[in-house]
């Protein structure tokens, strides 16, 4: 497409910075308003990068409601390879990045992915994806992930951030609008376009395609068609070092026992040789000590057997002698539960295209068919290299079994140094093969009966499947000596010391666990299945009453309908090596972890997951799900009937005063259905021990959600906005469907909640926006949410009869556990919520206004500031005030660029504050919250126009190397989780005719 724009000349060339600064203002006041009749003017012609801007900020100022775009630059043209990228200069808008540095998800003014509803064509999408489990393991929730589509097959994404009544609820931060190009997008009959990338990231270190095209036919004037394709192939290599969790070493200690020293006291690790305590001796794991029935042999002189004491006495003090928080000793000593590095290698394929046909007749009459399919395939192997007796007990051989040499933390606990013996290592492989499918076909109408009377409506299906198969496999070296973990050089990554070569197969063990209960490896095998089938009918009617007033109404019939299907190995304990069959014959080595982890830590002997499957006869292994209760069974359907009535109006021509707006309220109906497994107690006679019985939930509740967009245009330049609302987000599928679990024997449960309400929020939004100059734009907002509700998993302690698990449970386990006891119960629940409030500042210059060549740059900045504050509810009796999880405070874009007719370049930096991911830590981490740590990512492309039909492009992203950080507690910063992805550049040549 091209723009073209009259631009009154006020501003002469000039090289004095003096006459720039006096006439830019000048050129502020005048350059606005069009020329008029018997004055001169120069038709420019805007085409490219530039053009997509103008033609964004002409929709923006359109609208009542405040919405920000991206378009294409020319049909089959979108000026980003990633969607989520692009919407990173959108002001207000967050990226949160997945494997390879590669955009996956977004969000909007402080609310996450989950809060943020996508419509693709009109219609709401979901799509689905499945990543390592600190990336979210197993999608199953609302959340989309814009990597699964490539930028290719669309025209244009809007980002609708305050809503009318005429659009559909479920966005508690935004609405997102994909959009898909239509034959009559184009004023020419033909098109066609086409580009070829070559993509290199500098730690894969090789070329992979990237290939798309478009055609799109008119015939008659009245009749086109147009289809897309896109094709990718890429590889991925990412190193990281991972703690999994943090843990205070008295959380994995053993008690003393009654009628002894110290009776009640936690120690932590293995006591040295004859260690005293408060002037008594104290031996720790205790003499006699079993594990399952075994007696691990710990005696005076060993930790278990052959696993001898060889702590020294002043290391065991000083870890004694630290308290933390908790008063309780050793508490103030935090320990990474699982220090490894990572190694994460995967083939992703990318396969997607269009197809619209469209008929307009004549021009009150557009009628359309829409035809999307994505395919996103993932062939991913994450290897491990685990030391793991930090984080277990001594019923699993842990941390009691491991003795300290030296030791060294920080002024808050914090690990700095330390030298251990008897530590077991483990080598984890997951091999994972993943593909999320999505499909969608929607008619669309839109007929004007009169100049006053119109009538637009849609129907459509949709369908998002992921279908997953995950296979984990571990082989252990046990009571390795000589183990060290060293932060002192690099407080992100620590060098490691392993003891053994962790590069040789001889040194570790798969099988059975042996007689005292140490494991000598692990195995499981998922095999999953997630669909999602919307289905959508939408009339909607408007008559224009009288000049610049507009009555609209309009109806919505939809089904959503999620099921999970999935099933696991009947057991998880590993078989005995068939003979003959050895670790080297289904090994090999991850290497490259040295090179990318700054030389702190080493390669190491992993699972060959083909060759492993082929020595152990994996296939032969049997599967179960509700016959033995493993896996996940369950399904969420979802009915929604709304109705809407809203006004229109734009006082232009009735008033003194140009006011515009909308105001209307919509009403919607949601019922569920929803069913999901529970354990129970197998009949007689069956081969397992439990198996899953179904149970089944249904409910319905109701919203009237109000709304209301106000734009007033203050002067031919200026435009103030406000707009109010009542909002609401349902919960994730995987949180209604009705399931739990119980362990009898520590007397804990987890059930999920399908009575969850959704989340309420009311919102106002408020803005000035000055379009100083053609293409121009300099905005302030301020939004305000009341979130009334929220959703968060608590903990309660609850009778076992009042859990909605069968009873039966109890039965035969050999614990006196009653149906009257208190069990320790962990669910979502709805809490109460807070508020959240922001400004957002955004500029679009471009710097026509300068002499020369110097014209042709521009400017693009938006900053954000947002606050929350949600009331987390911890246990029954605390609660902690914090900030909502995944909002970062402050968020910042800026992109520079320079564009004339045969060449263009721009370049973006994305700055992203540090946010809360977890409140509080979670599972067995002592910490007040988890956090991702800031981050700023540097992005460039350009072009160069060869031919009036050919162009040349290369980009270039994260081109300072920016790393992906996560921590533990806001004041220790325990490192967790920092992962490298590298550079990526790519080249590529575009043709259209």
């Amino acid at each position: 497409m091209s723009v073209s724009l009259h631009l009154k000349r006020s501003i002469r060339a000039s090289t004095s910075l003096a006459a720039l600064l006096i006439a830019l203002p000048a050129a502020a006041q005048t350059a606005p308003a069009a020329p008029q009749e018997g004055e001169s003017a120069e038709d420019i012609v805007v085409t490219g990068f530039r053009a997509s801007l103008n033609e964004a900020l002409i929709q923006k100022r359109e609208e009542t409601a405040a919405i920000d775009s991206i378009v294409a630059e020319d049909i089959g043209k979108f000026p980003d390879s990633n969607l989520a990228e692009s919407m990173q200069r959108i002001p207000g808008v967050a990226l949160s990045r997945g494997d390879g540095g590669e955009g996956r998800n977004i969000s909007v003014r402080g609310l996450g992915a989950q809060f943020t509803r996508v419509r693709i064509n009109g219609m709401e999408g979901v799509s689905q994806v499945s990543g390592t489990d600190i990336r979210g393991g197993v999608a199953s929730g609302r959340s989309f992930d814009f990597v699964t589509f490539p930028t290719e097959i669309f025209s244009s994404l809007a980002v609708r951030k305050t809503t009318s009544a005429d659009v559909e609820e479920g966005s508690l931060g935004a609405t997102v609008d994909l959009r898909a190009p239509k034959p009559f997008d184009s004023k020419k009959d033909f098109n066609f376009s086409a580009t070829a990338r070559g993509i290199y990231n500098d730690i894969a270190k090789q070329v992979d395609p990237r290939l798309s095209a478009l055609v799109s036919k008119q015939f008659a004037d009245s009749f086109g068609i147009l289809g897309s394709i896109a094709y990718s192939r890429r590889h991925i290599d990412e190193y990281a070092y991972s703690a999994v969790d943090l843990v205070p070493t008295y959380a994995f200690g053993q008690a003393q026992p009654a009628g002894t020293p110290n009776a009640g006291v936690v120690f932590p690790f293995c006591t040295p040789v004859g260690y005293v305590y408060n002037g008594a001796p104290t031996t720790s794991p205790v003499p006699g000590f079993t594990n399952s029935g075994n007696s691990v042999g710990a005696d005076a002189n060993n930790c278990s057997t052959n696993n001898p004491r060889t702590g020294t006495a002043a290391a065991y003090d000083y870890i004694m002698s630290r308290t933390g928080v908790s008063g309780r000793p050793g508490g103030g000593v935090f320990l990474p539960r699982l220090p490894r590095p990572v190694k994460s290698s995967q083939e992703q394929e990318r396969l997607a295209g269009t197809l619209t046909v469209q008929w307009k007749p004549s021009d009150n009459t557009d009628i359309s068919i829409d035809g999307l399919y994505s395919r996103f395939k993932v062939d991913r192997i994450d290897t491990y290299f685990d030391a793991r007796s930090f984080g277990r007990a001594a019923s699993n051989q842990g941390q009691p079994m491991t003795s300290v040499r030296e030791i060294e933390v920080d002024e808050n606990g914090s690990l700095v140094y330390g030298l251990f013996d008897g530590v077991d290592l483990r080598s984890e492989m997951q091999d994972e093969a993943f593909t999320s499918e999505f499909r969608q076909a929607n008619f669309n109408l839109d007929h004007r009966f009169s100049d006053s009377f119109r009538m637009f409506g849609l129907a459509g299906i949709s369908e998002s499947r992921l279908d997953v198969d995950r296979l984990q496999v571990a082989i252990d070296s046990n009571d390795t000596r000589n183990f060290s973990i060293d932060f002192r050089d690099n407080p992100d990554i620590p060098a490691i010391g392993y003891g053994i070569d962790p590069t040789n197969p001889a040194s570790f063990l798969y099988g059975p666990p042996v007689s005292n209960g140490a494991q000598r490896g692990q195995l499981s095998n998922f095999i999953r299945r997630n669909t999602i089938v919307s289905k959508t009918f939408e009339l909607n009617g408007e008559w224009e009453a009288d000049q610049g007033f507009t009555v609209q109404l309009g109806g919505q019939y939809r089904t959503n309908e999620y099921t999970a299907r999935e099933r696991q190995l009947q057991t998880n304990t590993p078989l005995a090596l068939p003979a003959g069959v050895t670790i080297a014959d289904f090994a090999f080595v991850t290497e490259g972890v040295g090179n990318n982890l700054n030389g702190q830590l080493q390669d190491f002997v992993s699972i060959d997951p083909d060759k492993f499957r082929n020595a152990v006869g994996l296939d032969s292994y049997g599967y179960c799900n509700l016959e033995c209760a493993k896996g996940a069974y369950g399904g969420v359907k979802e009915t929604y009937k709304s109705g809407y009535l809203m006004v229109k109006f734009n006082t232009a021509d009735v008033l003194p005063f140009a006011l515009r707006g909308d105001a209307g309220v919509r009403y919607v109906r949601t019922e569920l259905e929803t069913y999901g497994a529970i354990p129970a107690a197998a009949p007689a006679g069956s081969p397992f021990p439990s198996r899953y019985i179904v149970s089944e939930v249904d409910r319905s509740y109701e919203d009237w959600l109000p709304s209301l967009n106000l734009a007033l245009d203050v002067t031919s330049d200026l435009v103030a906005r406000f707009s109010a609302a009542r909002v609401m987000s349902r919960p994730a599928y995987g949180q209604l469907i009705p399931s739990g679990s119980a362990n009898i024997n520590i007397q804990t449960a987890s059930i999920t909640n399908p009575f969850l309400d959704p989340i309420r929020a009311n919102t106002l939004d408020a803005s000035l926006e000055w379009y100083f100059a053609p293409g121009s734009l300099i905005s302030i907002a301020y939004f305000y949410k009341d979130i009334e509700t929220f959703i968060q998993s608590t903990r309660d302690l609850v009778p076992f009869r009042d859990l909605g698990l069968p009873l039966s449970l109890l039965e035969n386990t050999g614990t006196g556990v009653t149906p009257d006891n208190l069990f320790t119960v962990t669910r979502n629940n709805n809490t109460p919520g807070g508020p959240l409030s922001g400004i957002e500042v955004n500029a679009q210059v471009p710097f026509r206004f300068l002499p020369g060549f110097l014209s042709n740059f521009g400017v693009l900045a938006n900053f954000t500031r947002v606050r929350s504050t949600i009331n987390y509810i911890i246990s029954p009796t605390l609660s902690t005030t914090a900030s909502l999880t995944g909002l970062s405070p402050e968020t910042a874009s800026g992109t520079l660029y320079y564009e004339d007719a045969k060449f263009s370049i721009r370049s973006t930096v994305n700055y992203r504050s540090s946010f809360l991911t977890s409140v509080p830590g979670g599972g067995s981490v002592d910490a007040d919250s988890l956090s991702n740590s800031s981050s700023i990512f540097v992005d460039a492309s350009a072009s160069y126009n060869l031919t009036d039909n050919i162009k040349l492009i290369a980009e270039a992203s994260n081109i300072t190397n920016e790393t992906n950080r996560l921590t533990a507690d806001s004041v220790r910063q325990d490192p967790l989780y920092t992962a490298y992805f590298g550079r990526t550049f790519a080249l590529a040549v575009n043709f259209t005719f």
